[in-house]
């Protein structure tokens, strides 16, 4: 276990690597300067200029780049150009947010997923099993987005049950907190719970089908305890790898919901440090997706080894 730890930490070096550089090279030949969108349209190029030195826009990119790394190397992600704060402490401002709505959308996404999809398998081409592959080939199709336009139109402004949009820390509460997220989180999580939900059905199909099965049933144990107990259980292992790219998605989902509900997460500060050319937070933003994105990967591989004996690691 602590070699297969440590040879996955070591493999995931060069991919923080290989991401960092590539942020920092799109970012730093791409149209724009900050410096210019700092002064506004009516500064001279000479204060442009002089303003472009002392943020050190002015080096070659090579040196900007070995600089940035080895800050990055001691843990410092540098300062905001337009936060006036460190780019640690903006991330660490916006990240409850960001964390609370992810996590959420995971939860429902999976519960509802795995349900539904355990329930289609055993109602096979009945009518459940037609409403659930009915309403999964909706959610994959539809964009979270539009679902959470509808949501404010129906469940805020219509029927007055949820808030319109905004977000309220843990601190005044986590009733207040969960108000606020339950419409931005739904609508982040329908569209990876029908893929979870087909996911789940295919796999507890084909488990279905196995001698082992009809080998449980022929003994005589209860319906709930071969479903839950001998088929769930393996038919959960492909679904994993499903449930680590669903937190990938929902990641990047959330830069759009929390853009709709007026949530304060990372995905708004990224919006707005993109609108103005903020290549300190960009850049810090996009290594800590990529780090809970290899963060995911390798809890995923752990959790195989424990739900799989057969894997060998």
């Amino acid at each position: 276990m602590p070699s297969f730890l440590l040879k996955r930490v070591m493999a995931l070096v060069p991919v923080m690597l290989i991401v960092g550089l590539v942020v920092f090279v799109v970012m730093h030949v791409a149209p724009g300067d900050p410096a210019a969108a700092i002064l506004g349209q009516e500064a001279t190029q000479e204060a442009i200029d002089r303003l472009r030195e002392e943020m050190g826009l002015n080096k070659p990119l090579a040196q900007q780049m070995v600089e940035w790394f080895a800050r990055i190397l001691r843990g410092d992600m540098g300062e905001s150009i337009f936060l006036n704060r460190s780019v640690n402490r903006a991330i660490y401002e916006h990240l409850q947010a960001t964390l609370l709505l992810t996590g959420l959308s995971l939860l429902l996404s999976v519960t509802i997923g795995i349900v539904a999809g355990v329930i289609a398998a055993v109602r096979h081409n009945k009518f459940l099993d037609q409403l659930v592959m009915f309403l999964t080939s909706l959610g994959v199709a539809v964009p979270n987005f539009w679902l959470g336009l509808m949501f404010i139109l129906v469940f805020a402004l219509t029927l007055g049950w949820l808030p319109v949009a905004g977000y309220a820390p843990l601190s005044k509460g986590v009733p207040l907190t969960l108000r606020y997220l339950a419409l931005p989180a739904l609508a982040l999580a329908l569209g990876q719970a029908s893929v979870i939900a087909r996911m789940t059905r295919a796999n507890m199909l084909e488990v279905l089908q196995n001698d082992y099965i009809r080998t449980a049933r022929a003994k005589g144990l209860v319906e709930r305890i071969v479903i839950f107990k001998h088929a769930l259980k393996n038919a959960l292992i492909p679904t994993i790898t499903v449930i680590g790219l669903t937190f990938a998605n929902l990641m990047g989902g959330a830069v759009v919901t929390e853009q709709i509900f007026n949530i304060p997460g990372i995905g708004r500060l990224l919006i707005t440090s993109v609108a103005g050319r903020d290549y300190p937070v960009i850049e810090g933003i996009v290594l800590y997706i990529a780090a809970a994105y290899v963060l995911i990967n390798l809890i995923v591989d752990i959790v195989y080894m424990y739900v799989d004996p057969r894997i060998k690691i």
